[in-house]
């Protein structure tokens, strides 16, 4: 049997911080682990780059490659977008790929990769119209959503606790879509 792939990609959330744990416990759950980035995402991380990748045993990628450049990941199982910024999952639910992770989700709904999205917002952002009309275009695309009573629940601005961003909740969402 081979290793599932676990394409887990990240945007600019406080919880992104904590990803080398995540990568820890997917490895320990049976995972390949490739990380994605956003731009801002892969700034903040930017000097643990070299050791994440060490950790995965794959580059870390926030960048689109070069069209003479050969894939440097192995075809995901599923992919994980945790934490999911306002940005990240407006852009991704319009179709506006001009970074990497959203790039490779958007065009994974088409491929028929199972994809799973844990937003990371707070209550001020999820005021805003466009954000419940992205979660259910993002749902009935068929992407796993993790947001509300079973998922990602938003605090007030200012009050985010990192620390208890609910990752066990998008691992779980990820085997479970290949336990199927």
């Amino acid at each position: 049997m081979t290793t599932p792939v676990l394409y887990l990609l990240g945007s600019a959330a406080p919880p992104v911080l904590h990803v080398a744990e995540v990568i820890r416990t997917a490895q320990t759950q049976g995972w390949d682990v490739c990380l994605g980035l956003t731009p801002t995402a892969a700034r903040w991380l930017d000097a643990e780059l070299p050791a994440l990748a060490e950790l995965t045993g794959h580059p870390v990628r926030s960048q689109y490659k070069l069209p003479r450049e050969p894939d440097v990941w192995p075809p995901a199982s599923v992919a994980v977008v945790a934490p999911a910024t306002f940005n990240t999952v407006n852009q991704w639910a319009l179709g506006i790929t001009d970074h990497f992770v959203v790039g490779f989700v958007a065009e994974a709904i088409g491929k028929g990769i199972p994809l799973v999205a844990m937003p990371c917002v707070n209550a001020a952002y999820v005021r805003h119209p466009q954000f419940e009309r992205s979660v259910e275009t993002l749902r009935s695309a068929g992407v796993t959503v993790l947001y509300g009573p079973d998922g990602f629940v938003p605090n007030q601005p200012g009050q985010g606790r990192p620390e208890a961003y609910p990752w066990h909740l998008a691992l779980e969402a990820a085997h479970a879509t290949i336990s199927n």
